[in-house]
């Protein structure tokens, strides 16, 4: 994909196999930009379909749908076989009929080319379960067990790139008042309170509603807190927080930031034991997307 793509081609994150391609309806004069993100478990292509997720501004409602639909059936089509191209080239014919039809709104012309790349809004998981996944508010009365001690904080070994710094924070939570209680202890460190951003997501399961209680913040790294709390619901940890702390050393990273996010995420979720391999939560994902797909076709 990279050799036929090039730079539209990049990679998120590569021990988890999480890449991302930016699609136009034409390369030199794009009207319309959609970006797609997918993650390869490890029985891909034989049994296992990609995770993926659709990015773009103005990609809502039915028309995420019927693109969702689509590239849905070409799988169904393929099983067995690799389909990236397929789904890459069927966005972009998608992208140049909607280009014919209509033309941008301004606020989607005025959308740079890094926005577009890191548009994480409407996120599409299509690896969900059927007890569905929940983002609900931060109210510390949402969850009844509420436990008012200061849980530990751990951290982890920080990552340097072009005098940018990266280290994650970890710390086991049960409660959103927890999350603050970590948050505020953290900024009393005058270093970490110094950080460029401090982008975090918490996962908290409620045993009596079956639902993830879950949230993120970006602090100004646009997108950042998104794909950190993705990559906590494929690695599918549970009770715990992690905040990545930024120095930026003057110098643009691109797309390799984010990298570095999530391998500092990933390092010390690993570490403390918070997940499996990430093998192992790419297998059940992809798994329970098989699932589905196989009583999908039945059903038809």
């Amino acid at each position: 994909m990279a050799a036929i793509y090039g730079e539209e081609w990049c990679v998120i994150d590569d021990c988890a196999k999480i890449f991302c391609i930016r699609i136009s309806d034409d390369i030199d004069d794009p009207k319309w930009t959609l970006c797609l993100q997918v993650m390869l478990p490890n029985e891909y292509p034989g049994t296992a379909p990609p995770i993926y997720q659709l990015n773009a501004p103005w990609l809502k409602g039915q028309e995420r749908a019927d693109l969702s639909n689509s590239l849905e059936e070409i799988y169904i089509q393929n099983i067995g076989e690799s389909i990236l191209y397929l789904w890459v080239e069927k966005i972009r014919d998608v992208l140049i009929q909607k280009s014919q039809m209509t033309e941008p709104d301004p606020d989607v012309k005025k959308k740079t080319e890094e926005e577009y790349v890191e548009c994480e809004d409407d996120l599409v998981l299509a690896c969900q379960p059927e007890n569905q996944v929940k983002t609900l508010d931060f109210d510390v009365s949402e969850n009844r067990t509420e436990i008012e001690e200061l849980p530990p904080i751990d951290h982890g070994i920080p990552i340097t790139d072009r005098r940018s710094t990266f280290q994650a924070h970890l710390a086991p939570v049960v409660c959103p008042k927890q999350v603050k209680m970590v948050l505020a202890k953290l900024y009393e460190n005058k270093k970490i309170a110094s950080a460029t951003h401090n982008i975090y997501a918490y996962r908290i399961y409620c045993e009596d509603k079956q639902t993830f209680l879950q949230d993120c913040e970006d602090d100004g790294e646009t997108a950042a807190g998104g794909r950190l709390l993705h990559l906590m619901e494929i690695l599918n940890v549970r009770n715990v927080m992690v905040v990545v702390s930024r120095w930026y050393g003057g110098i643009l990273l691109g797309p390799d930031r984010f990298k570095h996010i999530n391998n500092c995420a990933r390092n010390i979720l690993v570490e403390k034991n918070y997940t499996s391999s990430p093998e192992e939560s790419s297998k059940a994902l992809g798994k329970n997307k098989k699932v589905r797909k196989d009583k999908k076709r039945s059903e038809h």
